[in-house]
């Protein structure tokens, strides 16, 4: 079927407070690649971008943040399909989709933060990230950025120089400067300033919640959704964000690596050099226990996880979205194809075998009062890791009345391998409105009404802060003491507290799967 589209010398053009961009229409979206949102030296904090004369086109992907060796395609790729582009720490770019160019539009703004912890990942790195269908579908403008990684983002070398100052927290201030770059130049995009939405899966939940507890950006966004962002696993999660660190030890480990003496040398060298070198040296300073970056740390910039430090007064006037989904990083493994099969003793000696006899009989009694009519090998692959900080964040929220929390989990069984249950990542195809660019997600009869009610309630909560939809069950806020928990399946119902015995017991047998000390990866 033949599209429309339009990319002239003289359209579609927007003026930004830098320069005139270029970009192309497809169907009824104003598409924007590539645009330089910031600049900014290696472990220095980000600066604006410079001005240009002309029309500068923004018709390709700006560069990746380089990756440490998560470049190439994994296990994964037909459940989460991926893309690959070329990789320059030179990284500050965003995307723009949107249904006008009218600076008098108004339309709500979604700002999509990517997974991948604060160490992998990109804007485009998924496929499902491509933002043409949530805007025209939705009549709002999505933004989807890059910032830096690792250790160009995470990693303190404030030691040895004042002009390193929050180099620790160097990919946040990124993404700080591209809300006050959206904020200055998206009503040239038909957006409004002052509705802005962020949302974010995996990392990029950890992302939104942590911009929550960052003064700068406190005005730059107004609503938060928190996709599996909350993450309770073998010192990975809230303690990571918080307290006092000091890189000296893990800088002069990769400069003696690296057979270089100075931060200058350091600042210069190669990333794939300097990267082989932290590899290298960062597990036997972790196991010491000491600070070897990656994650955001609490500093007079980032004040710190709310689970430990409490929720800043601004954080308590947003309104967020917190969930999760039912097996999350298990339901990666391989679908059973016994699972429509086995016999219930069959079903029994699974879970015995996964928790212990001990336990199994009420782990089963929980699971079928809070999931009536799943299949019990789902308790085989339950999250608890994702879900129990989850359920804390938003017990923790609910009590401020300043604004609503709403909770939800993702629990739709896939059509692949006689039913699996839904994995990390799955969801993100619903949301954006790009189940069609995902086959696992097309199950005939049901994945079309989920798209429309998990899609719906997304674009409703960024246009009104509040998710209900026709299409929906009445969705309640959360209270304290009462978590109203939206469960998207091919049936979606509100259930209150329905989870909490079977997620406080699963928590004290659950087995270690092998999560320690790792960098989410998708």
């Amino acid at each position: 079927m033949t599209r429309k589209f339009l990319c002239s010398t003289t359209a579609p053009i927007v003026q930004t407070k830098y320069g005139k961009l270029r970009g192309f229409v497809l169907d009824s979206t104003y598409t924007f690649y590539g645009i330089k949102y910031a600049d900014a030296k290696r472990f220095q904090l980000p600066t604006p971008p410079k001005s240009w004369e002309g029309v500068k086109d923004a018709l390709g992907y700006g560069y990746v943040c380089p990756l440490m060796g998560q470049d190439k395609p994994g296990s994964g790729e037909m459940k989460v399909p991926h893309r690959y582009w070329p990789m320059d720490e030179n990284c500050q770019y965003l995307n723009i989709w949107t249904q006008s160019i009218d600076p008098s539009a108004k339309k709500p703004v979604m700002v999509w933060l990517h997974g991948g912890g604060f160490s992998a990942g990109s804007s485009i790195e998924q496929q499902a990230y491509d933002g043409k269908n949530m805007s025209q579908y939705g009549d709002v403008v999505v933004v989807s950025i890059n910032h830096r990684l690792n250790i160009l983002g995470y990693l303190d070398v404030s030691p040895f120089g004042k002009k390193y100052k929050n180099s620790a927290n160097a990919g946040s201030a990124d993404m700080v400067a591209a809300l006050k770059w959206i904020h200055d130049n998206i009503a040239a995009f038909g957006g409004d300033p002052e509705n802005v939405t962020l949302f974010g899966q995996s990392g990029g939940g950890m992302k939104v919640w942590t911009l929550m507890q960052i003064p700068e950006a406190d005005g730059l966004f107004h609503k938060g959704i928190i996709q599996s962002g909350l993450l309770d696993v073998f010192g990975f999660g809230t303690n990571a964000f918080s307290g006092k660190v000091d890189g000296t030890d893990i800088v002069n480990a990769m400069m003696k690596e690296m057979g270089i003496k100075t931060i200058e040398e350091l600042e210069t060298a190669p990333y794939n050099k300097m990267a082989q070198a932290y590899q290298k040296v960062f597990l036997d300073l972790a196991k010491a226990g000491k600070y070897v970056g990656g994650n955001p740390v609490a500093d007079d910039f980032y004040l710190g996880d709310p689970l430990i430090v409490g929720f800043t007064e601004h954080a308590k006037t947003i309104p967020v979205i917190v969930g999760t989904v039912l097996d999350e990083f298990m339901g990666f493994g391989p679908g059973r194809p016994d699972r429509n099969t086995m016999t219930p003793y069959e079903a029994y000696q699974m879970i015995v075998g996964v928790y212990g006899e001990e336990k199994a009989g009420k782990l089963i009694e929980l699971f079928w009062k809070a999931y009536p009519g799943k299949n019990l090998c789902d308790l085989v692959t339950l999250d608890s890791a994702f879900r129990a900080p989850s359920k804390r964040f938003i017990a923790e929220k609910s009590k401020y009345a300043e604004s609503a929390t709403y909770s939800y989990l993702f629990a739709f069984d896939f059509p692949i391998d006689e039913g699996a249950g839904p994995w990390h990542c799955s969801e993100i195809p619903f949301v954006f409105h790009n189940t069609e660019l995902v086959p696992v997600c097309n199950k005939p009869g049901v994945s079309d009404e989920l798209e429309h009610q998990m899609f719906s309630a997304w674009v409703n909560f960024a246009k009104y802060g509040d998710p209900n939809d026709p299409s929906l069950p009445q969705w309640p806020a959360c209270k304290p003491g009462d978590e109203a928990c939206m469960i998207f399946d091919e049936q979606c119902e509100v259930r209150h507290n329905h989870d909490n015995e079977l997620i406080e017991l699963h928590l004290s047998c659950t087995p270690n799967f092998g999560m320690g000390n790792i960098e989410i990866q998708h």
